[in-house]
């Protein structure tokens, strides 16, 4: 596995315009929403959580995700028939979308600090960056579902449509203390809305992020699991 591990990290790394857009978006986003929301009374700081977890969701679910494009060409049939076990493998991507969601995360908070003058304490730039960056792992093994069970052509629909209901419905962009209160029931269903709870926590105070990792680790072991079944049911099939 470590032979594959390296092979998918040199791999990934040599997509510098997926790496770019990974960094670029997010960071594009907050020097875009950070001046439009201080002037309705949000800080940067709180901002800043809410794009940083978009970034490292987004950037944790698209490796995943890419998975649908190596089944439909015949990768993964190809892999089993090396020594590299199933596990190995799922463990390795997941550890490559991990691995890539932290540069938009560390831009973001870099960006933050130096144009949108964010400042915080040591330990909370701790929490802002590597909390939300630990918190993506259920992501990581979102994107990897999706792509066992996309295929290459539907993809990006599927994809799409679970990036946008996180992010927004999730709170990410506009605060959850605004919905309606169905839709707010809602947004605390989903993984994303946690995800925030910890950069928000960092940002701006809050005891919420003991809960928040409870949650996300709960939903850490039940997307693992749907990972592992749906892998060896995809395996029998081949």
């Amino acid at each position: 596995m470590t032979g594959y591990l390296a092979f998918e990290i040199r791999r990934t790394f040599r997509d510098a315009k997926f790496l770019l857009f990974a960094v670029a978006l997010p960071v594009g986003l907050y020097l875009l929403m950070a001046d439009r929301f201080a002037d309705q009374g949000a800080p940067a700081s709180y901002v800043m959580g809410g794009v940083a977890t978009f970034g490292a969701m987004k950037a944790a679910l698209d490796v995943g995700a890419r998975t649908a494009v190596e089944r439909g060409v015949g990768w993964q049939r190809q892999l089993r028939l090396t020594p590299l076990s199933g596990g190995g493998y799922l463990l390795a991507k997941a550890s490559v979308a991990m691995i890539v969601a932290l540069p938009p995360v560390a831009g973001v908070s870099l960006v933050a600090a130096f144009v949108g003058g964010v400042d915080l304490s040591p330990g909370d730039w701790a929490l802002a960056v590597l909390g939300v960056w630990a918190g993506t792992v259920p992501f990581a093994l979102l994107g990897l579902l999706i792509g066992q069970f996309a295929s290459a052509g539907s993809l990006q629909a599927y994809q799409g449509a679970v990036v946008l209901v996180l992010s927004f419905i999730g709170g990410l962009f506009i605060p959850v203390s605004t919905f309606p209160d169905v839709l707010a029931v809602v947004a605390k269903v989903l993984p994303s809305y946690w995800l925030a709870q910890i950069g928000h926590a960092a940002a701006l105070g809050g005891d919420s992020s003991g809960e928040a990792v409870l949650v996300l680790a709960l939903y850490t072991l039940v997307l693992g699991v749907a990972v592992a079944v749906r892998y060896r049911r995809d395996t029998a099939r081949a």
